[in-house]
């Protein structure tokens, strides 16, 4: 019954956005070399996820420049796009499958105490496998990055960039101060909500918060989530840049994974090293390599090319070229994912009700509608200000779910998150096919900072990544203040009209602490916390007096010449909620600052 159910979804999918056409139109040289010889590509861009899929895009406009663009992974198939399945292709190939290194004050529920860090793997990257959650960030975010010498950066001046990615259509909401409708990344409402969804946003009115545009003027408050969804199906940076568009001097390969950059001895970098199908190339530009392999693989890619901390790289034996403190400045945005609320009626998503019900298979096919359409289960989410807040901006969110940790029976989820058997069987199994839904209460401005290492010069090992989660207590106090704020909103009229409770089984682990304390919520937080996959800042920019910056404003390189870093990696300092939007954005920005660099030049 399943695979029938599944053949449905394909044949239909399939039909609606034929596989073939979709190949056709944008990969239309993976699997071979360029069109080009060597030395006559003017950028490579190395990665295709969310700023190098903009970058091909944008530069590609240009019809004189040939640019070259090299993913590691490959397409993903029409599955991907259904926003339900996100757990699913976090288990396949399509993820790098990075953990991050054990931890001493996090991860503790977590298989040898290491928390997962999906990376996606293929043409969109990691927006192929997100929970697709469009959030910009506050204003005073990006003034702050402007503050600390990043000229160009303030809020004024990215807020153009972020209108030009975005296809705005969410009902009610027509701001062309804040809003575009003519680009081309998808910014919708997910087309259907569970009755808990509504409910969470009548919990927050009821509490005395409004309904807000968390992308407009006002950040706090409730709101459903703003998501990258096209017609009820994913729109990653694939899906958006690089499918409508096919031109003859753009070339894409995939199974292309970088090794090293090349420079020369006056430091220019000039060209990249890559392995594809077991055989190793090399492939040259005139103007400039463009470095988009996100948080972790830019600065694995900077410190095995010999730019990086001098120390480090000698006691690896990788020639120095460029001393820089690539690999700090590395945080992330971590939550908590214990909070289950049980309800007693059949209003949650659980897998069993979903994957083998034909009326919503069918719902989906037909309209790409119902609970299929919803990104793993987040729905909407609240940001809001504790009593630790340092200023306007809210220090904490809370993103509801329309299910918890065991609403799949433990299939995907608990491999996924790396959880352990006792924790799992102990808190989850006994709760299994029972209706529930959770809040993850999320750090905005986490104070701990970690650190991005190699484990060897070998250019196929995994990095070491050590976020030190935790190490600064405010972190935990300021989770721990969203998990009251979560409870506060399971009691409201909106909730306990389905029975809501809180699922009281410790956590193993904590069993010394009474139940819902305050030290044994700050146990829970430590043994279940939520990766979101935001990490960010390993190439932090900044001015030349910032002795931890890697890349200047223009996100040049510091000491090389012709290479630049356009992902997350840049990010000064963590903006608030979700940090693919500010990605977009940040590859629709460095277009015009290479296009304002080359436009004298032919």
């Amino acid at each position: 019954m399943r695979t029938l159910c599944l053949l449905i979804i394909i044949v239909a999918t399939s039909s609606a956005h034929n596989f073939l056409d979709i190949v056709k139109n944008y990969v239309h040289s993976s699997g071979k070399e360029g069109k080009f010889t060597n030395n006559r590509y003017d950028f490579i861009i190395v990665g295709a996820g969310s700023a190098g899929s903009v970058l091909a895009n944008r530069l590609s406009e240009n019809k004189r420049w040939r640019i070259l663009l090299l993913e590691a992974g490959y397409m993903p198939n029409f599955l991907n796009r259904i926003p339900i399945f996100v757990g699913y292709f976090q288990l396949t190939g399509f993820n790098w499958g990075y953990n991050v290194e054990p931890q001493k004050n996090a991860c503790l529920g977590m298989i040898n105490h290491q928390c997962a860090w999906p990376r996606g793997r293929g043409l969109g990257g990691t927006s192929i496998l997100n929970y697709m959650i469009h959030t910009r960030g506050n204003k005073f975010d990006y003034d702050r990055w402007a503050s600390l010498g990043n000229v160009g950066w303030s809020y004024a001046d990215v807020l153009p960039y972020f209108k030009k990615s975005e296809k705005f259509n969410v009902p009610g909401i027509k701001n062309s101060s804040y809003h575009n409708e003519n680009g081309y990344l998808c910014v919708e409402h997910v087309p259907y909500h569970t009755e808990l969804a509504t409910a969470f946003l009548n919990a927050g009115q009821e509490l005395g918060y409004k309904i807000v545009d968390y992308n407009g003027q006002d950040q706090k408050g409730f709101s459903y989530i703003q998501a990258n969804i096209g017609n009820g199906m994913r729109c990653s940076a694939a899906t958006a840049y690089l499918e409508p568009i096919n031109r003859p001097n753009l070339d894409i390969i995939t199974g292309a994974r970088v090794t090293k950059i090349l420079i020369d001895a006056n430091k220019q970098a000039y060209g990249v090293e890559y392995v594809k199908d077991n055989v190793w190339k090399k492939v040259t530009c005139s103007k400039e390599i463009l470095l988009s392999a996100g948080t972790i693989d830019s600065a694995k890619l900077l410190m095995l090319s010999g730019i990086g901390p001098k120390e480090h790289l000698e006691e690896l034996d990788i020639p120095v070229i460029q001393d820089s403190k690539v690999g700090y400045s590395m945080y992330e945005h971590v939550g908590f994912l214990g909070l289950t609320f049980m309800v007693n009626q059949s209003v949650s998503l659980l897998q069993s009700k979903l994957i083998l019900n034909p009326s919503t298979l069918l719902e989906y096919v037909l309209y790409k509608d119902g609970p299929l359409s919803i990104p793993g289960g987040a729905e909407a989410l609240a940001f809001m200000s504790t009593k630790y807040a340092p200023d306007e901006r809210p220090d904490v969110e809370l993103l509801f779910v329309s299910g918890s940790l065991h609403s799949d029976n433990g299939q995907v989820l608990r491999k996924a998150l790396r959880l352990s058997d006792d924790l799992y069987d102990t808190v989850y199994k006994p709760i299994e096919e029972q209706d529930a839904w959770s809040i993850w209460p999320i750090v905005q401005y986490p104070r701990s900072v970690g650190r991005l290492t190699l484990q060897s010069k070998d250019p196929f090992e995994p990095p070491k990544m050590d976020p030190n989660f935790f190490s600064h207590p405010a972190d935990v106090e300021i989770i721990l203040e969203g998990v009251k704020y979560a409870i506060n909103i399971s009691r409201t009229k909106a909730f306990q009209a389905y029975g809501s409770r809180l699922h009281d089984l410790k956590i193993p682990g904590c069993e010394q602490f009474e139940f819902a304390s305050d030290d044994y919520w700050r146990c829970a937080i430590k043994h279940l916390p939520s990766m979101m996959n935001h990490e960010i800042g390993t190439v932090k920019m900044g001015p030349p007096t910032d002795t931890f910056a890697v890349v200047d404003p223009q996100l040049r390189v510091y000491g090389i010449k012709a290479l630049r870093v356009v992902d997350a990696s840049i990010m000064p300092a963590m903006p608030t909620g979700h940090v693919n939007a500010g990605i977009f954005m940040i590859g629709e920005k460095a277009a015009d600052m290479i296009k304002e660099t080359w436009k004298s030049v032919l």
